[in-house]
């Protein structure tokens, strides 16, 4: 153990600064409530209100002001298909893939900053942990951590989230991978060697959504799936976003909710219930309008300043159009203060990140801000140790050879490369399955 004597010491300036800025940045008070309708069982949800973690920044903890473990409040919604199993397993262990590729000695700041290429890795590895599993099932996942007033939201599949501010604003922060109304997507699986079209009934008559085949999924992502093909990727679409001190209602629901109503119509159904009963009335309007053909599954969060009444939101204001691209307003660029940026008004709801290509390359790239974000032998994606000269660049074979080195960082282990070459059409699909059928 060190001595009192060698304990470092930081200016008192520095801890003013600290303390005055955990003053300013208060958390909000979380209220959540969810409901469901079961049709198939294969919708499940996980909400932790109580997510510890311990936070550093190299010199000094944050526990000399009380927010040394900071508790981020997380919720996934899992939307399960040919069966449950991809789907529960998905629940049981995509949150320890995310946190584990996170380093430990990160402040908050940078603690939300990794959120994003974490995602990304814990994601992949639990695609690639349950396709080794060898079993048929698939799902779609929406994950949602709210640290503060920051929102991170990473999809695949058909669930959405959408979230209306204090003032109105509605926004979206999911995407919708359903082939029928994404068409980079179908562009992207058709390149890999997929097939894109719609049911054929025989005579040339073609029915329902287009699908990808072989297997017939209506989506593009998901987790599981091994036997659709690899193309359907698990890299999910992240944003995430600051929103003001006035705070809002979020929604997230499967799409047994979505293809009966429109954001609009779920945020006005339930307008001044409080969380819990809003999401009662939004699944009571989906079976009402469409009937119970899909598990329907609903959760809403309210997201308000600290010991404040929860009051009726306001009638929405007409939302930017444009239903699956970002849609966030400009902070005022006269604001002339660092006090204006952190009291953001109400209804301004600040973009920090947004990325949703499904190229890993893309995703896991060097420009990061955290130099020990990927270590040098580690996996990016499973954290596998790897001794000297064993890992493989994630830019290896890149065409984009002079902005990306392969000599560059991060690296990937055999097998999630195998992985990575396998959803970007670079070998044929289920290459890494045969040996264990031999």
């Amino acid at each position: 153990m060190s001595s009192r004597g060698e304990h470092q010491t930081m200016p008192l300036s520095v801890l003013l600064k600290r303390e005055l800025a955990s003053e300013k940045i208060e958390n909000p008070e979380i209220v959540h409530g969810q409901a469901s309708q079961s049709k198939k069982g294969e919708d499940f949800t996980l909400l932790k209100t109580e997510c510890q973690r311990a936070m550093g920044d190299g010199v000094t903890t944050f526990s000399v002001f009380g927010v040394g473990l900071a508790k981020p409040f997380l919720l996934q919604l899992f939307d399960g298909h040919n069966g449950s199993a991809a789907a529960i397993y998905t629940k049981e262990n995509l949150l320890n893939n995310v946190l584990n590729a996170i380093p430990t000695d990160l402040n908050r700041d940078e603690w939300v900053a990794a959120l994003p290429r974490a995602l990304v890795a814990g994601f992949v590895k639990t695609d690639k942990d349950f396709q080794e599993r060898a079993r048929t099932s698939g799902t779609t996942v929406t994950f949602v951590i709210i640290e503060g007033w920051v929102i991170t939201v990473a999809s695949v599949g058909d669930s959405r989230c959408i979230f209306e501010s204090a003032e109105g604003g509605i926004y979206y922060l999911s995407a919708d991978h359903r082939l029928e109304c994404n068409v980079e997507e179908r562009e992207r699986i058709t390149a890999c060697g997929g097939e894109v079209g719609r049911l054929n009934t025989g005579g040339g008559t073609e029915i329902g959504p287009l699908r990808c085949w072989p297997g017939g999924l209506c989506l593009s992502r998901s987790i599981g799936d091994v036997d659709v093909g690899e193309f359907i990727v698990p890299v999910p679409y992240v944003k995430q976003v600051k929103l003001s001190t006035a705070g809002g209602r979020m929604i997230i629901s499967s799409d047994g909710v979505w293809d009966a109503l429109s954001a609009e119509v779920a945020l006005d159904c339930c307008r001044g219930m409080p969380p819990d009963a809003a999401a009662a009335q939004i699944v009571k309007e989906a079976v009402q309008a469409k009937g119970l053909r899909d598990d329907t599954t609903c959760i809403v969060v309210d997201i308000l300043p600290q010991e404040k009444p929860a009051a009726p939101l306001p009638p929405p204001k007409k939302p930017v159009k444009g239903m699956f691209r970002a849609m966030f307003r400009k902070k005022p660029s006269e604001s002339s203060s660092h006090v204006d940026k952190e009291y953001m008004e109400p209804d301004v709801v600040e973009e920090l990140f947004e990325e949703g290509s499904a190229m890993l390359s893309e995703r896991l790239d060097t420009k990061y801000p955290l130099c020990n974000m990927f270590k040098l032998f580690m996996c990016a994606v499973c954290q596998l140790e790897m001794k000297p000269g064993e890992g493989i660049s994630i830019h290896a074979g890149s065409s984009n050879s002079v902005k990306l080195r392969p000599w560059d960082g991060p690296f990937l282990c055999s097998s999630c490369q195998e992985k990575k070459e396998a959803m970007e059409g670079k070998r044929p699909s289920g290459d890494r399955h045969s040996s264990e059928s031999d």
